[in-house]
């Protein structure tokens, strides 16, 4: 089942609310939201990438990293892995094929 069978299938966009909860969009796939939440997705992905490379490369300077730099680092990683779950989610749904939370 993929929302083009059911276009009536909420979907989870890539944002929160203010209190942390999902947002979802009705509709066939097309309009303002659906457009947006496709390029910030797009963005969320990219942005993921940088932050990866960024840490892999302070993680192999030679000379160690500070507390705050590793907490920095940290930080980013995990924003970064919960925009690409939440895209990696919302995707899987439009194909019939949601991630489940352990």
């Amino acid at each position: 089942m993929t929302t083009k069978d059911h276009p009536d299938e909420p979907r989870l966009l890539p944002w929160a609310n203010q209190d942390g909860k999902p947002c979802y969009v009705i509709g066939e796939g097309r309009g303002l939201v659906s457009d947006f939440a496709d390029e910030l997705e797009e963005l969320q992905l990219c942005t993921a990438i940088e932050v990866l490379d960024h840490s892999r490369a302070s993680l192999n300077r030679a000379e160690p990293l500070a507390p705050t730099e590793l907490l920095f680092i940290t930080n980013r990683l995990t924003e970064s892995l919960t925009d690409a779950v939440r895209v990696a989610d919302s995707r899987g749904r439009r194909l019939g094929q949601a991630l489940h939370s352990p």
